[in-house]
């Protein structure tokens, strides 16, 4: 069965901002957690993430991103995954994202919005309920 293993989510820096220590702690604090993470790397662009997604088979993506490209990024990567049908792996955010752009970031289809405010116990915790969520919607249907 394929849920034996732990929950399996891939971390990316999408765009050209060069800071991962955010995307490291997270990565870390989900590993921590029990999670198997798979990081990108910095300066991804998203058919690699699309892709790298496809060949991990995971349950969730992570992006992190500081640059103000987000509504961009996270509108071309939902609409990738759709064509590749993984519009059902869930796809958070977090970084340096305004809070006036949530609701946006809403309707193209993120599932979460972290900030710098939130802890890491929380996104966790998210992270791991919106992964078990898409399990149990796979084992349904």
């Amino acid at each position: 069965m394929r849920y034996d293993r732990p929950l399996r989510v891939l971390v990316a820096k999408p765009g050209l901002d060069g800071h991962d220590r955010g995307a490291r702690v997270i990565a870390r604090a989900l590993r921590e957690a029990g999670m198997e993470v798979i990081y990108t790397g910095l300066r991804s662009n998203v058919e690699a993430i699309v892709q790298a997604a496809l060949q991990e088979d995971v349950d969730l993506i992570g992006l992190s991103v500081l640059s103000g490209a987000h509504e961009s990024v996270c509108g071309t990567l939902v609409d990738r995954l759709k064509e590749e049908g993984m519009e059902d792996v869930p796809v958070i955010i977090g970084g340096v994202i305004p809070r006036k752009d949530y609701e946006a970031l809403s309707v193209l289809g993120v599932a979460a919005i972290f900030g710098q405010e939130d802890s890491l116990e929380l996104i966790v915790k998210e992270c791991r309920r919106l992964a078990e969520a898409r399990r149990a919607a796979e084992e349904v249907g």
